[in-house]
């Protein structure tokens, strides 16, 4: 696991190249920045939370329905590609992992950029995670869920008409036996909501914030 923010350059201006990079789409450049972050000291949670997440948090702002562009969205997308596979090199965890995962964006959001980072550092921690990608319908989700075995579903939304998608999910999961497994929540939509209101376990602040308390969930260690 990596450890807090104490070593490799502060947080502010280093990061401003990465999320320069990010913001305009280009991934050769996105990749060599991190690279050179990761050869200064920075951790892999410094350059995914002082770095990717604080660029696409500026670019959620820009992701209103009046602004959406989708070639703009997929050239983040591939840029975001390009630098997890420089943080996390060996890709997915093996098909027998630490515990399984299943996540998806759910139907009617098809933005996977979180997504995608959550997925690659759950991976990264060696757990199996299995995506449904984006636009998921519940009960597909629901249905991977009891096919894998998961020990929880993970669900991301950037978008809020998504929000009342989320709230089919524990109803859904319920119907077929599968009360006892923990739903989490994440993403520029849903992180404004509580637990209660979305009708989930945990509602995480990042990616990293996710996979602490999905940690603590398969440790069995009583939630922080």
């Amino acid at each position: 696991m990596d450890g807090p923010h104490t070593s490799g350059p502060s947080t502010g201006a280093a990061f401003q190249p990465l999320v320069d990079a990010l913001l305009v789409g280009d991934h050769k450049l996105l990749a060599a920045v991190a690279q050179r972050l990761i050869e200064q000291g920075c951790s892999r949670e410094q350059v995914v939370t002082d770095g990717l997440e604080h660029a696409m948090g500026l670019l959620d702002d820009k992701c209103t329905v009046e602004s959406f562009n989708l070639l703009e969205i997929m050239l983040v997308g591939r840029a975001v590609s390009s630098v997890v596979r420089v943080l996390y090199p060996d890709g997915y965890a093996p098909t027998q992992g630490r515990a399984t995962f299943v996540i998806a964006t759910l139907e009617g959001d098809v933005h996977d950029l979180g997504k995608n980072i959550v997925r690659m550092v759950l991976a990264g921690k060696g757990f199996r995670v299995v995506d449904l990608g984006r636009d998921c319908p519940v009960d597909d989700l629901v249905g991977a869920a009891q096919r894998e075995g998961a020990v929880a579903v993970l669900v991301s939304g950037l978008i809020s008409p998504v929000v009342s998608q989320v709230r089919k999910l524990r109803p859904a999961l319920r119907a077929c036996g599968l009360a006892h497994v923990p739903v989490v929540a994440g993403g520029a939509a849903l992180k404004q909501l509580r637990p209660e209101a979305l009708d989930v376990d945990y509602v995480a602040e990042n990616a990293f914030d996710g996979a602490h308390y999905l940690e603590r969930h398969v440790s069995g260690a009583p939630a922080a």
